[in-house]
């Protein structure tokens, strides 16, 4: 029945970029303060609710990208948006620490579905080339709609904090139905149904994933950064506003509204970093992995020192300056990350390859929360940040054997070519 209204899959791509940035972080701006302050957790228990997620994403990222690469990445994706959608609706109407847990499960499981379905979807619309190219430009949209959406969260949070999730978590729900009417797949063709023997199949494409990452030792070493990118990363996103809040009296602005305050700090953060990656695109090839290997080094680098001295600096303006600078240097990450990994993949195991990236880093953080919630519980904050700094730096060690990998697959594809 809505055949004829399937649109151009740049466009739907943009579409869901566009419109996931405005939710998710019009709720993201308030989701750590909300967590802190009207559901009243603790460090630990912040850090255990986000490994609950991250055990969620774990459990179900593979699972998920097989049915994205068996059955439809088109399927899979709307699935994955109702369910991220429904479990921001539980956190955001029972502000409660175990309610709060279930609403990871439900919305981990969603992001699962969309986790390595998205990139491979568009990726088989459109080709690879021109896919690696439209990661940047989506990133950069995502981030124009990222400020729409911080917008939303300073007025319909000003008196209740809670309703931007609910909000949120509605338009999330919206996303998967309209996708379910514009979303075109044309790309991509499913397992002929008298060939699903399910389960086997399944275990079939996720070892043909396994394979294609073994047999390229760069995917592998790319393999040791994102574990170590899930490790650090725990401590800072449940612990960076509690920090704040607890360290420093935060300024008065807009009536004392914090979600004002924060959605600001983000904004500010949002616009660097379009600015940013409008630099990262014109100065890195994408298709070049060498290219993104060298950005990535630096990257890591920065986002390292610059989480060290965020949680030890004495000084309010210095924090957030340091603040914005990680904040920038990981939405830089993200997009090289996907089409380091995106290179000269088999379209038959895409899906499953990207999502066991995804499950890479979901094991990283759940390595890392409990030792950071360690930290927190006989320590405090600060030490736990300190150590999420620390735990990134072994993550320059694989940046650096993947480039070397890369140049040496360079000079294998240089002297395989036929002489002129």
């Amino acid at each position: 029945m809505f055949s004829n209204l399937k649109l151009n899959a740049r466009f739907v791509y943009l579409f869901i970029q566009f419109s996931a940035s405005v939710f998710f972080s019009m709720m993201f701006v308030v989701t750590s303060l909300y967590e802190a302050t009207v559901a009243g957790l603790t460090p630990v228990q912040l850090i255990l609710v986000g490994t609950t997620l991250e055990i969620s994403a774990f459990v179900f990222e593979v699972p998920t990208g097989i049915v994205a690469d068996v059955y439809s990445r088109r399927l899979s994706i709307i699935i994955g948006y109702i369910l991220m959608g429904v479990g921001f609706l539980v956190e955001g109407f029972f502000p409660a620490f175990l309610p709060i847990l279930l609403a990871q499960v439900i919305w981990g499981l969603g992001y699962t579905f969309t986790s390595g379905a998205t990139q491979a979807w568009i990726t088989d619309e459109v080709g690879e080339e021109d896919a690696n190219k439209l990661f940047l430009r989506a990133t950069q949209v995502g981030l124009f709609a990222a400020l729409v959406g911080m917008g939303f969260a300073t007025l319909v949070g000003a008196n209740n904090v809670a309703l931007p999730l609910r909000v949120g978590g509605l338009g999330v729900i919206l996303i998967g139905v309209i996708l379910a009417v514009i979303m075109p797949e044309t790309g991509f063709h499913p397992t002929p149904r008298e060939d699903r023997n399910t389960w086997q199949h399944m275990w079939h494409t996720f070892k043909q994933g396994v394979d294609v990452v073994r047999s390229k030792p760069r995917l592998m070493s790319v393999v040791g950064v994102g574990l170590f990118y899930g490790i650090y990363s725990e401590g800072f996103d449940r612990l960076w506003v509690k920090h704040l809040l607890d360290t420093f009296e935060l300024p008065v602005i807009f009536g004392g509204n914090q979600v004002a305050f924060f959605a600001v700090l983000r904004i500010v953060a949002t616009v660097l970093t379009i600015l940013a990656i409008r630099f990262v695109e014109k100065r890195v090839d994408t298709g070049n992995p060498i290219a993104i290997g060298r950005a990535m080094l630096l990257v890591t680098g920065l986002i390292s020192a610059s989480l060290i001295g965020f949680a030890l600096s004495p000084l309010l303006l210095l924090s957030l300056g340091l603040y914005l600078s990680i904040s920038i240097l990981r939405d830089i990450a993200g997009p090289l990350q996907s089409a380091w990994v995106n290179q000269k993949l088999d379209s038959k195991v895409r899906a499953t390859v990207h999502s066991m990236f995804g499950q890479v880093d979901a094991i990283g953080q759940v390595v890392g929360g409990p030792i950071v919630a360690v930290i927190a519980a006989v320590g405090s904050a600060v030490a736990s940040l300190v150590t999420s700094g620390l735990l990134l730096t072994p993550a320059l060690f694989f940046v650096n054997r993947a480039n070397s990998h890369s140049a040496n697959e360079a000079d294998g594809e240089v002297e395989a070519a036929p002489a002129d």
